[in-house]
């Protein structure tokens, strides 16, 4: 920003005459005629796509646009059911996709309303005229106007402060550090390559007056603001790991879909000379290839898995395909603060000037911290304090308060002043930064250097320092100010560090043996970040420490994982986790986070803790681990069965199988796998992230496919062999009531021996998947004799041809164990 970078060389009187304006402020006509050149300070509008259009757009899925072509095609050739079942299944997909997208792309309402609604303003109505101090909308602000700040005041654009006194601010909105940061006016601006936000005569709009007072000028507005770049919109994803895990896999399954109606044509065509007559046959066969049922058991095991986690663990999924992607990610960014940590100080130890510990140093400090609460004119509360009155316990009896002189981040001190030991005297306790404290103190040069390297050893381990120094002073009635905080006598050190949450240290230990690393990013010192993991157990091989991060190094870093090809999940609860929380896979936010931060996350925690994350993966695995199930197991049978087909329309002198025939078939089939969105994965699935690799995923459904077709061609020249009965159509019906029943056979040996669900060793049983193995391979025994059979053009068959089919099988299933065992049900998946 060219304004900032001109904040950064300027004197503040530079910076004005820079801006055109005074330290009077602008005049009214000047401040309208900017408002018309600038526009109103307000965040940028973001717009929200139509619901309409979203639907549309799942239109781009690949699967749902080939099943919308074959039902087109299917209602073009009067099949009708077909048709009315393929199109409702298209509508059903794109309404849920619509849905989830519309939640994920409302407006930065709830953004906009952090920014404040006044602010104010000096103003005047002519040149001449007198200054007017008044409240104007903060949407009105323009550039070069003069604003004052106040305690509870939210900062309402980019400013150059022109005087402050005892100014502290929040901007953890923008530079994720969790303590208030003091602004002062300089006249000699600092390095600009140490950037805007370490800058004490800078303040921007998202940050909070947490204490003080301040005027300053406006150097940026609405859109420029470093606020509305940092946040102004959403960062685009790109393919979820979903998506990522099908994508490959679906486009070569669409190739051969779209292949499959002209090759069976053609051929048809030139080898027996049927055309057109074909055409029916050659949808079933492409329709027998598509996974029609891919979206109704996605959508079912991932509304099973969030209703779950919903009643059991009060995690909100508010995106559905978020839990398949919590079920894929290996790196877990967060910040320590809060998910870590209790995001609270607490005493470590009270150290004397020799370095050992002192308890009266610690009593000392507390007397202080007591007092200033109870005397100082505006007491602001501070986690310090708060920490020192918890580990000393009741304190400041023993003392007869007099005065107190709040903190002020200038001299970055706080004293209390109380009735000394000795008759006629006070003693005043002065606690602060330890460069402030020892520079106060009488001291020889090479003890205030012994002291300094005593609390850098302190803090290169992580802790926070607080000095404490004290004075006895002869007793009076004036008031005590700074001055008097000098020719100090050094008591020692007081150490904090951040409480570690309990339960944190497990819940790592748990995420690791999911093979999910993690990543902190946080806006604290270095030190303190790697102090946090070493109380942990953490090693460096274990997880990865990025510390003083802004909002937009922490999306950056979640691109970067991306782009190194993990799935990544981002846990942050304050609006400076915004845009990472949108560039991760998933993002992860708690209940108690602000509610743009909640609007952005696709899972919403009832409390920031990593153990309900765990619970959250695992869901994401169970569902993952059902929908890959589903996927190995049509995948490997459908295209075993349309290679079949296709080989079997080209042998024979008539069609192996009738369209209806075809479509009766997929019906139940696809019916009984309505199971695995019910089953239970066995443990080794859930261990690891899963996500579909498409090339190992295509070897393995061409190998089980390729063993599947050897089947149906077995049965082919086993009914070749059989049929010799004196009718030729007879002989065909028998045939494609034979291959009927061997087709939902195998496909209820398929589902059997390719699911991933628990073994009987696991304490598992047949399960919802057996069950419904068993029911589909009664259909396919029991309905070839019945009337619907009849109508479908199937008839019963002798005991001899049960018993060829059973040997067929029996080989099949065989071969299809030692398939499976040596290539393994997670060679396709990682």
């Amino acid at each position: 920003m060219a304004s900032d970078a001109a904040a950064h060389r300027h004197t503040p009187l530079q910076a004005l005459r820079h801006l055109d304006t005074g330290p009077r402020g602008l005049t009214e006509p000047e401040a309208a005629a900017r408002l018309a050149a600038t526009g109103e300070n307000t965040l940028p509008e973001r717009r929200t796509t139509p619901w309409h259009r979203l639907f549309l757009r799942g239109l781009r899925d690949p699967f749902t646009a080939v099943l919308l072509c074959l039902g087109l095609v299917s209602a073009l050739v009067a099949s009708w059911g077909t048709a009315a079942v393929i199109l409702a299944l298209v509508a059903v997909s794109c309404a849920l996709r619509a849905g989830g997208e519309h939640r994920a792309d409302r407006s930065l309402h709830d953004l906009r309303e952090l920014v404040g609604s006044t602010a104010c303003v000096l103003r005047r109505a002519a040149p001449g005229s007198a200054v007017r101090a008044r409240e104007i909308p903060v949407a009105e602000l323009v550039p070069g106007d003069v604003v004052r700040l106040g305690p509870g005041d939210l900062v309402p654009a980019d400013l150059r402060l022109l005087r402050a006194s005892g100014l502290t601010v929040h901007q953890a909105a923008l530079t994720g550090e969790s303590a208030p940061v003091a602004k002062t006016t300089v006249e000699l601006p600092g390095a600009a390559d140490e950037g805007p936000f370490a800058q004490p005569h800078l303040c921007f709009q998202g940050s909070g007056v947490v204490s003080g007072s301040a005027t300053a000028v406006v150097l940026e507005t609405g859109a420029r603001t470093r606020f509305a770049a940092a946040h102004g919109g959403p960062v685009r994803r790109g393919p979820s790991a979903f998506d990522r895990s099908v994508h490959g896999v679906s486009w070569v399954l669409i190739r051969f879909m779209l292949l499959t109606p002209p090759l069976v044509l053609m051929a048809n065509a030139a080898l027996r000379g049927r055309g057109l007559t074909t055409l029916p046959f050659a949808v079933a066969v492409a329709v027998g290839l598509t996974p029609e049922m891919l979206p109704v058991i996605v959508t079912n095991c991932l509304a099973r898995g969030a209703a779950l986690l919903a009643r059991k663990h009060g995690v909100v999924v508010r995106r559905l395909p978020a839990l398949h992607d919590l079920g894929a990610v290996d790196v877990l960014c967060l910040d320590k603060t809060g998910t870590l940590t209790q995001d609270r100080p607490v005493v470590e130890r009270a150290l004397g000037p020799d370095g050992r510990h002192d308890p009266d140093v610690l009593e000392l400090a507390a007397t202080a911290a007591w007092w200033t609460l109870q005397l100082a004119d505006a007491p602001v509360p501070d986690a310090l304090d708060e920490a020192l009155l918890a580990a000393a316990g009741p304190v400041g009896e023993e003392y007869d308060g007099i005065a107190a002189v709040p903190f002020d981040p200038l001299r970055r001190l706080a004293s209390a002043v109380v009735r000394g030991d000795a008759l006629g005297t006070h003693t005043l306790i002065v606690k602060g930064a330890v460069e402030d404290v020892v520079e106060r103190c009488l001291l020889e040069p090479g003890e205030r250097d012994r002291l300094l390297a005593l609390a850098t050893r302190e803090a290169e381990s992580g802790l926070r320092l607080l000095a404490v120094a004290t004075a006895e002073l002869p007793a009076r009635t004036r008031a005590y100010t700074p001055a008097d905080e000098r020719g100090l006598t050094f008591r020692g050190l007081v150490t904090f560090h951040d409480a570690i949450d309990p339960a944190a240290p497990e819940a790592l230990r748990a995420l690791a043996e999911l093979g999910i690393g993690v990543r902190i990013l946080t806006g604290d010192h270095p030190a303190t970040a790697a102090r946090v993991c070493r109380e942990l157990g953490l090693d460096p091989g274990q997880v990865r420490v990025s510390a003083r991060c802004t909002p937009q190094d922490k999306a950056r870093a979640v691109v970067a994982l991306r782009a190194a090809g993990h799935t990544v999940g981002f846990l942050g609860d304050g609006l400076n986790d915004v845009p990472a929380l949108r560039a991760a896979d998933v993002g992860i936010a708690p209940r108690a986070a602000v509610d743009v931060a909640r609007e952005a996350a696709d899972v919403v925690l009832a409390g920031k803790d990593l153990t309900a994350i765990r619970h959250a993966v695992t869901a994401g695995r169970h569902s993952s681990a059902n929908i890959a199930s589903y996927l190995r197991v049509t995948f490997s049978s459908n295209l075993g069965n349309v290679i079949a087909m296709l080989a079997a329309g080209l042998l024979l002198p008539f069609l192996p199988m009738l369209p209806v025939q075809v479509l009766a078939q997929n019906l139940c089939f696809d019916a009984a796998q309505l199971a695995f969105a019910h089953d239970r994965p066995s443990a080794a699935a859930l261990r690891r992230p899963t996500e579909l690799r498409p090339r190992a995923f295509l070897r393995f459904i061409t190998g089980f496919g390729m063993l599947n077709a050897v089947a149906d061609l077995a049965t082919f020249a086993v009914l070749a062999l059989a049929l010799r009965g004196p009718d030729a159509v007879d002989d065909e019906v028998l045939f494609h009531s034979a291959w009927f029943t061997e087709n939902l056979l195998t496909q209820a040996l398929v589902m059997l021996l390719l699911r991933t669900g628990r073994s009987l060793a696991e304490g598992g049983g047949p399960g919802p998947v057996g069950r419904a193995a068993a029911v589909l391979a009664a259909v396919g025994l029991l309905l070839p004799p019945t009337p619907l059979g009849a109508a479908l053009g199937m008839t019963g068959l002798a005991l001899p041809y049960y018993l060829l089919l059973a040997a067929v099988l029996g080989l099949y299933a065989l071969a299809l164990w030692g398939l499976r065992s040596t290539r393994g049900l997670y060679s396709c998946a990682t």
